[in-house]
């Protein structure tokens, strides 16, 4: 039974089992939906928030633009954020800069 069943996400126990409409780990506790229960990596901020498709972020780093001199600075807000593949896993319009990809490490998730 705990075959079919997705491993935890908080910290990868195999023994999750389901109680209702969550799947629940007995090691550490964590409960979470079973319809969020997949194989594609979850993207957090450099606190740990889950981010998500649409979210507006804060970069908490001054970071240089490769190949540019351009800085995008400490508290700039980016909205509509999408999450893709790769290193840099944030895709977004940086307001002034323009088209880039992001860190998930160099943002934090703004309260909307």
């Amino acid at each position: 039974m705990t075959d079919s069943l997705p491993p935890c996400p908080e910290c990868g126990s195999v023994y999750a089992y389901a109680m209702d409409a969550l799947l629940v780990c007995p090691e550490c506790g964590h409960e979470w939906s079973a319809e969020t229960a997949s194989d594609a990596p979850v993207v957090r901020d450099s606190v740990g928030n889950v981010l998500s498709d649409g979210d507006t972020v804060t970069v908490i780093k001054d970071l240089k633009v490769k190949g540019s001199s351009s800085v995008v600075k400490v508290g700039t807000k980016v909205r509509g954020i999408r999450l893709v593949d790769g290193d840099h896993d944030i895709d977004c319009k940086v307001p002034g800069i323009g088209q880039m990809g992001l860190k998930s490490q160099f943002v934090k998730k703004a309260a909307e």
